[in-house]
């Protein structure tokens, strides 16, 4: 079987906590080293690499003397500003030894929901693959909040690799890959060397956090393969310590378990709109409407819609839900929270009449909808 990453030419490659700090004991030049050669080597064979990484908070933890991962944000905080230097400084100098640039970028979820920082992010980052500097991207956990964090670096890898439409994700992390069940309480479990990112059945499969350095899980990776698939990005997740784990795969041999896409991309701007892990607001559909939908790829009508949930302005991406609250779709909302509100429920005919002016026909139109399942 062939490697699903001998093909591809921009890959992001994502590196966990765990191994990143040899299990919390501190940053683990080695490891870091090691990847960088096979990344030098990755570059010589004409490929682009894009590295997420972990390890801030898991280097600020131990320089700071937590003897565990602390909960409060505060403190969390306090220790990814703290050991955010060790790794910037650690990847600089591993990189260096092979003549190669690297370059430190922190993202917050807030950076890629607002579309001219989104926009920003993306050129940065593809002027920086034109120079050949290897960009080494990380959580902005020293600004952090609940409202705007990812959660974990797996969803950020998957979301760096929709911003720069790369070709495939490899998440290296501290298994061998997925199995049917946790290996480690269920001796039986089978291997998974192959499968469709997306399929429902490995989201009941998976399991929840790895390790208690990180704060992901292999649930975390099998969604982050799920988002990264939106935007035809295969993805492979293998163990880090796997001997030349990067070279090989790009040399076609097949490693872990790889989980591919067979979706065509979506366009740029609709990958954006569903890149928003948190929208503004919520629009509730009835039957028909979902239907409208789902179904025949109709626009969104404001007679179709029965509650508007939250406050937004005019241009602001909102989800759409059923009556039980499940995700249809996300997109571009023509009116305002408040002015939604006043239109829900009535003919396009009668938006005028209501608010004394027309925007558009349609609450959300089919050109900036994009449908989640």
């Amino acid at each position: 079987m062939q490697s699903l990453i001998q093909d591809a030419k921009r890959l992001i490659v994502k590196v966990g906590s765990s191994l990143v700090t040899n299990e919390g004991r501190g940053l683990d030049r080695e490891a870091i080293a090691n990847w960088a050669q096979q990344i030098a080597a990755l570059r010589a064979m004409g490929k682009e690499v894009v590295m997420v990484s972990s390890g801030a908070i898991a280097e600020g933890r131990k320089r700071l003397g937590f003897e565990t991962r602390p909960t409060a944000i505060n403190e969390l905080q306090a220790c990814a500003a703290v050991g955010q230097m060790g790794l910037a400084q650690i990847y600089e100098s591993c990189f260096r030894e092979h003549a190669l640039g690297t370059a430190q970028i922190l993202l917050t979820h807030a950076d890629l929901a607002d579309r001219e920082r989104y926009l920003n992010a993306r050129s940065t980052l593809t002027t920086l693959l034109e120079f050949g500097v290897v960009p080494v991207i990380n959580e902005n956990d020293t600004v952090v909040t609940d409202e705007i964090k990812f959660g974990d670096n797996d969803t950020l890898g998957a979301l760096v690799a929709n911003l720069v439409e790369a070709d495939a994700l490899i998440i290296l992390t501290d298994q061998k890959g997925l199995y049917t069940a946790d290996p480690r309480k269920h001796p039986e479990a089978q291997f998974v060397h192959q499968a469709r990112a997306g399929d429902p059945a490995l989201e009941e499969m998976a399991g929840g956090a790895g390790s208690s350095v990180g704060s992901g899980g292999m649930l975390t990776k099998i969604l982050a393969a799920k988002r990264a698939a939106r935007s035809g990005a295969h993805t492979v997740i293998a163990w880090g310590r796997e001997a030349n784990v990067l070279v090989r795969l790009a040399q076609g041999e097949a490693i872990g378990t790889e989980l591919a896409s067979d979706r065509a991309p979506l366009a740029a701007r609709k990958q954006w709109m569903m890149d928003h892990l948190q929208t503004s607001g919520q629009l509730v559909l009835d039957a028909g409407a979902v239907e409208k939908l789902t179904r025949d790829g109709k626009s969104l009508l404001p007679i179709g819609v029965t509650e508007v949930r939250g406050e937004f302005g005019r241009g602001s991406v909102v989800s759409c839900v059923d009556a039980a609250g499940i995700v249809i779709a996300q997109g571009l909302c023509n009116y305002s929270s408040g002015d939604a509100r006043r239109i829900m429920r009535k003919a396009s005919s009668e938006i005028e009449s209501i608010l004394g002016f027309v925007e558009e026909s349609e609450l959300i139109h089919r050109d900036n909808l994009v449908l989640v399942r």
